[in-house]
């Protein structure tokens, strides 16, 4: 547990996101509570071409510098049960893939989601609170596509770049749309494309979001960000190592969608001129669990 007390400039980012009781003491959901029944129904209106779309990459090995989820993957063609092909999975669940935290999954000096501490949520078997589990419902909601690449006229952004609030404001505006509350953001910046193009760069020298992007996501009540944007890194803030994490999974309850794919929803965003789409996915309900792979659809 970090005992450090926090800056007077800590105290405030904290104060202005902070969604401790906003629904109630008992809450694990954060953020997915944005997800109203309306919310849902707003977002099956959005399919009309009846198109879909995986964002989640493969699970494969060998494993490589930019791809560690799956650590071991086994076949058995003669098991017990007749006739049947069998195999078994070990899976690092924050590793490099797709994945969901859960909102257990980090705390800031000591205090996780709902102003709970570690010692209150964390047991010998895992997480008794803010686990994963507590999203077994799944997620269906209006996924909004912010290309912030695009809008600053680039193939990738550099990874000593950051995403801030004005960078989200421009490539909103320039869709068309507006991000409302209960909305799941899918920010692209090109990632995938410049380690593509560097095949040797180092995945944990990247490009991210900076505590202003943070904020606009917790002042437009959205109840998802995902995409190939996540933490800059590494950080150069002065009060946090990995502000959406910290910020967004510990006082906001924000669900993060972690190591999207984006190159085939990129090309249907073009192919129909629009960035926005009904998102589905929902994570394994392990029961304890810090988070789970998954894969999230887009649907057109």
């Amino acid at each position: 547990m970090d005992s450090k007390m926090p800056s007077e400039r800590l105290r405030r980012l904290e104060s202005n996101c902070d969604n401790a009781g906003r629904w109630g003491p008992d809450d694990d959901l954060g953020t997915l509570n944005l997800i109203t029944p309306a919310v849902r129904i707003r977002a099956a209106s959005l399919v009309s071409e009846g198109v879909t779309v995986s964002l989640a990459s493969d699970l494969q090995l060998p494993a490589t510098q930019h791809s560690d989820l799956l650590v071991s993957h086994s076949i058995d063609s003669e098991p017990a049960v007749p006739d049947a092909i069998v195999d078994e999975v070990t899976l690092n669940v924050h590793g490099w893939g797709t994945h969901i935290d859960a909102l257990g999954h980090f705390h800031l000096n000591g205090t996780t989601y709902n102003n709970r501490t570690v010692d209150d949520i964390l047991g010998p078997e895992g997480l008794r609170r803010n686990a994963v589990t507590a999203m077994r419902d799944g997620i269906f909601t209006r996924g909004a596509l912010l290309d912030v690449a695009r809008t600053r006229g680039v193939p990738w952004l550099a990874s000593d770049e950051f995403v801030t609030a004005a960078d989200l404001d421009r490539a909103e505006a320039a869709t068309g749309l507006t991000v409302e509350s209960g909305d799941a953001v899918i920010v692209h910046v090109g990632l995938d494309a410049r380690l593509a193009a560097a095949p040797d760069a180092d995945p944990n020298v990247r490009a991210g979001l900076d505590t202003s992007a943070v904020l606009w996501l917790s002042e437009r009540d959205v109840a998802i960000f995902g995409g190939d944007c996540i933490e800059r890194l590494p950080s150069t803030d002065p009060d946090l190592a990995l502000p959406l994490h910290q910020l967004g999974l510990a006082r906001m309850g924000l669900t993060f969608l972690e190591w999207l794919r984006l190159d085939d929803l990129l090309r249907t965003v073009e192919r129909f001129g629009r960035n926005t789409f009904l998102l589905t996915a929902a994570p394994l309900a392990i029961t304890c669990g810090t988070g789970s792979p998954l894969n999230p659809i887009a649907t057109f």
